[in-house]
Formats: C-alpha cells, sequence, structure tokens
C-alpha cells in the first residue's frame, strides 16, 4: 500500500530545507516528506564543485529570513553554504523527514481524491508510489544531469582535457597548465582568479562581456554593530540595507541604462588601470538585461593587474590540436578548455505532470503570483528572483503555502486552484535575455501584464501579495472533492513536528 502524506517536498537544497523549516514552524500537524534525488543535502551548493564555488549575493539576502548568518565572509564560498543548509536541516529536526536517493519522475493529479500521486524512482531502479494533498517543487530551474555546451567543430581535435564546470573532477591538478575558460558568466568570472594560484595562465574566452561589478568581501558595517546589537536584529538590518540597494540599481538599470552603464564601466576602468582595452568589459546591451556578476574584492581585476590572467573578446572558428582557433585567425594554445558557456534550464527536475489524466504543457499555463500555475491544482513551484537574491522569494513562497494550507484547514477545503481567465493575454515570464532563458523560453510557462499573474521581480510587492494579499482574491477558487479519499496506511514510519 502506498504511502500518502499532507505534503510532499520536493528537493533537499536551498529551497526545499527553507520550505520544511517554514512548514514545521506553521503547520505543526501536517505530515510532510522531502524527496531528493541525490544522495546529499545541498542542491546546487553541494552538486557544484568547480575552483572557487561561492554566491554572487550576499548571504544577509540569500540566507533565510529565519537563520542569520554569522561568518565574515558576505560573498561566501560554496561549502560554506553547504553547511549552512546542512545546519538548518539538523537544527530544525527536518533531516528524518529526507528521504534520499527518491527522483519524482511523474505527478498525477485527481480531482476526485484531491490527491497527487507520485512515482518515484529509486536509486536500485524500482519504481514507487507515494500520495499527497499538495505538492511543492524546490528543485531549481536547471538539468542537474546535463550543462549546456554549444557544438564546437572539430571539438575532437583538442588533445588536452575538456570540462563542464557543472561535473568538475574530484583531484584535478592544473599546476602548470595553460587553461582557457569559454564564457564571460558568473561561473567564468568565479573561476578564473581561483586558478590563477596553480595555473600557468588563464585565459577568459568571451563572444560577448558581462556586467560585472565589484562588492566587498566582508562589511565592517556588520562587525561595529554586533557590538552593540542581538545577532538577529543586526542580520535582518543588513538584509533590509543590501536589498534596498540591489532593486535600487536594478530600478535605475531599467530607468537610466546609460547612467549606470557608465558607473558599471567607471569602477571597472579604475581597478584593470589605463592600459586595458575595455572593449572586454563593455556589453552591447543594457545592465540588467542580463544578471550583473559579482567580483569579491576585485578579484578578478587583480588576476588581469598581475599578468595571471587575460581576457579575449572573439568568435571561436574550431578546436584544433593544440587548443582553439578564433575567427580573427589567432589560436589560443591551451592543456585544459573550461565551457562555462551555461546550464540547461528545466523545471520541475524534468518530471512529467498529469491533471485528471490530462498531460500538462507548461507554456500552456500562466504564473500565478510565482510560485502557482493556472488550473493546476495544490502544486506550488520555487523559482527565486532573477534580479535580487534567490531566498528572498523563496522564503515568500513557502510562508504563502503555509498561508494556503491553514486557510484551507479552517474552510474545511481539500482544494486551491488559480482560474484562469480567459481575457488576460500570456507573456514571456522572464524579462531577460540570457542564453539559458532563451533557449528555454518556448517551454516555459507564461508571465501576464496584470496582478495576479505579473511576476514582479520585486520584493516589496511580493510581500504585500503574498503576506498580506486576500487569499481569496477572486481568481484563487477554494473547494472539496468529489469524493474523499481514503487515508492509506504509512509504509515508513512519519515523524510530527517536535519528534
Amino acid at each position: 500500500m502506498s504511502e500518502h502524506l499532507d505534503v510532499l517536498i520536493v528537493g533537499a537544497g536551498l529551497s526545499g530545507i527553507g520550505a520544511a523549516w517554514h512548514l514545521r514552524k506553521q503547520c505543526p500537524d501536517k505530515r510532510f516528506a522531502i524527496l531528493e534525488g541525490r544522495d546529499t543535502i545541498g542542491g546546487t551548493w553541494d552538486l557544484f564543485r568547480y575552483p572557487g564555488i561561492r554566491s554572487d549575493s550576499d548571504m544577509y539576502t540569500l540566507g533565510y529570513n529565519f537563520k542569520p548568518w554569522t561568518e565574515k565572509q558576505v560573498i561566501a564560498d560554496g561549502g560554506r553554504i553547504r553547511n549552512y543548509i546542512q545546519e538548518v536541516a539538523r537544527d530544525g529536526g527536518i533531516q528524518q523527514h529526507i528521504r534520499f536517493g527518491s527522483k519524482v519522475v511523474k505527478a498525477s493529479w485527481s480531482s476526485e481524491t484531491a490527491t497527487w500521486t507520485i512515482d518515484v524512482q529509486k536509486k536500485s531502479g524500482e519504481t514507487v508510489q507515494m500520495s499527497c494533498n499538495w505538492l511543492m517543487m524546490c528543485s531549481g530551474y536547471y538539468n542537474y544531469e546535463e550543462g549546456f555546451t554549444p557544438e564546437f567543430k572539430d571539438r575532437d581535435a583538442f588533445k588536452g582535457q575538456i570540462i563542464h564546470p557543472q561535473f568538475w573532477p574530484e583531484n584535478l591538478d592544473y599546476s602548470g597548465k595553460r587553461v582557457v575558460v569559454i564564457g564571460s558568466g558568473a561561473t567564468a568570472i568565479t573561476l578564473i582568479p581561483s586558478m590563477t594560484d596553480k595555473a600557468k595562465h588563464v585565459v577568459m574566452l568571451q563572444r560577448t562581456p558581462s556586467y560585472v561589478i565589484s562588492v566587498p568581501q566582508f562589511d565592517p558595517m556588520v562587525r561595529f554593530l554586533l557590538k552593540f546589537l542581538p545577532e538577529m536584529t543586526v542580520y535582518n538590518i543588513s538584509r533590509a540595507r543590501n536589498n534596498f540597494i540591489t532593486q535600487m540599481i536594478f530600478k535605475l538599470s531599467r530607468k537610466y541604462p546609460n547612467f549606470i552603464r557608465k558607473l558599471l564601466l567607471k569602477q571597472v576602468k579604475a581597478q584593470v588601470g589605463p592600459d586595458f582595452d575595455m572593449k572586454h568589459f563593455t556589453p552591447p546591451y543594457n545592465p540588467w538585461d542580463q544578471r550583473l556578476c559579482a567580483v569579491p574584492n576585485g578579484d578578478m581585476f587583480k588576476a588581469l593587474r598581475k599578468g595571471k590572467a587575460s581576457v579575449v573578446t572573439d568568435h571561436i572558428d574550431r578546436f584544433v590540436d593544440k587548443g582553439i582557433l578564433l575567427k580573427s585567425g589567432q589560436v589560443l594554445e591551451a592543456d585544459i578548455i573550461v565551457t562555462a558557456t551555461g546550464l540547461n534550464l528545466r523545471l520541475f527536475g524534468g518530471m512529467a505532470i498529469e491533471v485528471d489524466g490530462k498531460p500538462i504543457q507548461m507554456n500552456q499555463h500562466i504564473s500565478y503570483k510565482g510560485l502557482m500555475f493556472s488550473d493546476i491544482p495544490n502544486f506550488s513551484n520555487t523559482l527565486g528572483y532573477t534580479n535580487a537574491s534567490w531566498t528572498l522569494k523563496a522564503d515568500l513562497i513557502a510562508e504563502y503555502v503555509c498561508r494556503l494550507l491553514k486557510h484551507m484547514d479552517k474552510t474545511g477545503t481539500r482544494i486551491a486552484t488559480a482560474r484562469r481567465d480567459p481575457a488576460v493575454q500570456p507573456t514571456q515570464l522572464l524579462d531577460m535575455t540570457s542564453g539559458y532563458v532563451a533557449r528555454a523560453e518556448a517551454h516555459l510557462p507564461k508571465g501576464a501584464d496584470r496582478a495576479p499573474w505579473k511576476l514582479y521581480q520585486n520584493y516589496a510587492m511580493d510581500r504585500e501579495q503574498l503576506h498580506k494579499g486576500k487569499l481569496e482574491d477572486g481568481v484563487m477558487t477554494f473547494s472539496k472533492p468529489h469524493k474523499v479519499a481514503r487515508p492509506e496506511t504509512p509504509s515508513e514510519p512519519v515523524r510530527r513536528y517536535g519528534s
């Protein structure tokens, strides 16, 4: 007999562990489990192991709203972030609810019984079924199993190693090696200064530059305030301040793009020196058309000034035995080529979805308040901000789902569905030109130009609608199933809050 729970959370990374914490605190009577396809906690922060892996957001906003970040580093490395997530899971009594080696491959909704039936593939290859009333997707937005690598002509001609950062070989020795990193995004900006300590030389080969901004590794204001104020108070002050600054930069970038462009280029010029060719840091698009890349303490610029790294802006013609032949005719010789060329976006870990026997195509549905989807009941997805820290939105989403669950208990209803208004015209969900977004757009859910379908990418507006907005807003409907599902005997012991 399959196991039935009130809530199933998919993913034991930053979002999933946070969702579980909120669920345990706000809905202590709900029986739940976390299904995690891998064998460890941490998600992105456990999967990625390339040199220098770190956040590109400050930890006062990337951290949870209930757990202060106490390390001195403001821009934290992957290991510290992983430890932070694991600490929350351990101290919050969440670990015993995690089912490792459990990959969700299909979810089927029944309106008759108000249940999701979940097909779970185990490491052994066996597929088991579970069921729940509410399904919380916290599985991120990219393909864990495959990074994006363009088709490079004559790739096999290269005699050295070709590596994708998503699958960094353990104990890779690049001492004294010539390294070419293809890409100009956050991963490339992180890798290059981190590899210069051992590599002979590191080249960042880019087709198009990105906007970069130097950020401090440590925050002296926090150290000062901790002398007088409680830790949580200082954390909240820093969180509010940093979120405000990030949002202001984003808004000004959209309203006065030329002004912000000049400021960004000016701070780069001051750090790379007067002789550096600024074409390598001058994108053809406006700031925040793609995400800004953070450079902690200007480490990338220091590597360039010292001659340990360089930047080449060109197009690849093909790979050759000694490296890469560029369209300009230049050959970049290399022992190791790193393809920091991006991610493949994939929602829900590739899980198939059915509603009352009908297969769901997500591009036919509109996002509701940035977490649910039109005409898909009892289903939420955690998608963080593209213009700010992921966890700011993740916390809001988890708290909103808890509001819904408590409202359903209070009203005796079991189904929550955002009904689509035919008058609402769909628009592009994510207003960004990044490659991973462009490649996946045809398969993504849609957005809209009006509330509650509009994706704001604004913490203050989301906080207002998710914390204070009416649950029964004329779009969200609450109902009871046609039949009452018979509770099934759990196949594994279920622990309640406080156990």
